[in-house]
């Protein structure tokens, strides 16, 4: 797990203990915490559909949350990207994906 890992997850922390208790439902915060988690100890975003399925469902309630104006454009994407950035790096095929 390099550093930048881990300062992606404690980012997403910090926005979960910092936003989430009044802009996050309950349901939302834990969907958010169990991606970062799945992709913190992911090692190959290829092999784990696990983790790629968590990255994609945080994916698509930031865009529900932009959507509904719940929340700001740059708050959903800079969370989305912290969300990413728990994970190992992406091969260039998955990128193109």
């Amino acid at each position: 797990m390099s550093p930048e890992r881990t300062d992606a997850y404690r980012r997403v922390i910090k926005t979960l203990n910092d936003l989430g208790p009044s802009k996050l439902l309950d349901a939302e915060q834990d969907r958010v915490r169990a991606a970062a988690d799945s992709l913190i100890f992911s090692s190959d975003l290829h092999e784990d559909l696990a983790a790629r399925e968590a990255l994609e469902d945080v994916e698509r309630l930031c865009r529900a949350l932009v959507e509904s104006g719940r929340w700001e454009q740059v708050t959903a994407r800079r969370l989305a990207g912290d969300v990413l950035g728990c994970g190992p790096a992406q091969p260039a095929a998955l990128r193109a994906a």
